[in-house]
């Protein structure tokens, strides 16, 4: 369809037609950011032209009868040899070709620029209308972590996940990758999930594990759910050892994802990694400034995608000299008050070392230690080959 019966100002049309982009369906295989980019027109500007060429599709009735476009699901960029059919499928990932693909973004380019309004208060009161997606939450994977933390992972803004090394973090990050991927009746989000590293390989080992024990762990989920789902697909892997590419991450690969509806939680393991090889004492000013910068970006995302945001953090131990009686350390996560400012739910995971309880063996602890809808608050967990688990019984405020 001619760029010239688009409702806009000629100077988008002719940055349009600059960029090489010959039809509407052209502009409609590309993403607000990808647009950008490549016409560097600002973000109101490619809104605009979405808008319009949604609207021409729409008013000459193109969007009738039309199917899915089919996807072409492959990694981000940085996977590591060998994690090909675990990340993704075929090289390159995008809309299908084709009048049907144009047709399936024409409709999704006018259902976001154009939402349905919400359910009247007394739809919602009846429970006649869809459930508000202010108290959806990604689950856990696990009833007593969900009780923990009131249905799971909100979706809204970042949730942190500090702690000593060896205590199950990434365990606990792998699992909610899975999770994700299960439709929202049984706690998921029915989309896959960004995993981005900053200083280890991708752990592929254990996922595939886990992704082999899921109907152990989830018995809750009928087999027949499981099985359709391909979980090693949908896991975009990103790697990042430095703080320019974390943020080119965030800023320009990330959002694709997103946007196009391929993924639904964005993990990072581990946040504190680049600070803290980058910025020395001098550098606290600039170290603060990426803070900022990485975590507005975040919270942005979450906000306009309803995807949550996880992060992973180490922590520092600190012992106080006046404190003389045996016991474990203090422990605070790292980055300090600057990167805490930007958190909405900060949680804390604890490993006993031997030599702090050397007559029993070593337990976990999960706390909440700041959260505007949940308490103070703990559990204890347990690490087996099918994934983390909570132990009943054992919470506690």
């Amino acid at each position: 369809m001619d760029l010239d019966r688009l409702d806009l100002n000629p100077r988008i049309v002719a940055a349009v037609k600059k960029a090489k982009l010959r039809s509407v369906k052209e502009v409609l295989h590309l993403s607000g950011p990808d647009l950008q980019r490549r016409t560097h027109l600002s973000s109101p500007d490619v809104q605009l032209l979405l808008r319009a060429a949604a609207s021409l599709l729409r008013g000459h009735g193109v969007c009738t009868g039309a199917g899915a476009p089919a996807w072409g699901v492959g990694a981000l960029g940085g996977v590591p040899a060998g994690l090909g059919a675990l990340a993704g499928c075929p090289r390159g990932w995008g809309p299908g070709r084709g009048a049907r693909g144009a047709v399936a973004l024409a409709w999704g380019a006018w259902a976001h620029l154009f939402p349905p309004p919400p359910p009247p208060a007394l739809h919602l009161l009846r429970q006649e209308g869809p459930f508000p997606e202010q108290h959806q939450r990604l689950s856990l994977g696990c009833p007593v972590l969900d009780a923990l933390l009131r249905g799971g992972l909100p979706l809204d803004g970042i949730t942190e996940l500090a702690g000593r090394s060896s205590a199950g973090k990434t365990q606990l990050a792998l699992q909610l990758c899975l999770a994700v991927q299960l439709p929202p009746r049984h706690g998921g989000l029915g989309a896959g999930a960004v995993y981005v590293c900053t200083e280890d390989a991708f752990p592929s080992r254990r996922l595939q594990q886990l992704i082999a024990q899921q109907q152990r762990l989830r018995a809750d989920v009928p087999g027949h759910v499981i099985s359709k789902i391909r979980f090693g697909h949908q896991i975009f892997i990103e790697h990042a050892a430095d703080v320019d590419t974390l943020l080119q991450c965030v800023k320009e690969k990330v959002p694709v994802l997103l946007a196009r509806g391929m993924a639904r939680l964005v993990v990072i393991d581990s946040v504190a990694a680049p600070f803290r090889c980058e910025f020395d004492g001098a550098a606290l000013a600039l170290r603060a400034q990426r803070l900022l910068a990485l975590g507005a970006e975040l919270r942005r995302l979450s906000c306009a995608f309803r995807s949550p945001v996880l992060c992973v953090n180490q922590v520092t131990e600190a012992v106080e000299e006046q404190d003389l009686v045996a016991g474990p350390p203090g422990m605070s996560p790292a980055l300090g008050i600057t990167w805490a400012n930007q958190l909405l739910v900060r949680l804390l995971a604890d490993r006993q070392r031997p030599e702090e309880v050397p007559l029993t063996p070593p337990g976990r602890t999960l706390r909440v230690v700041f959260a505007p809808h949940l308490p103070a608050s703990s559990c204890s967990y347990t690490i087996a080959a099918e994934g983390v688990r909570g132990m009943p019984g054992t919470a506690c405020s």
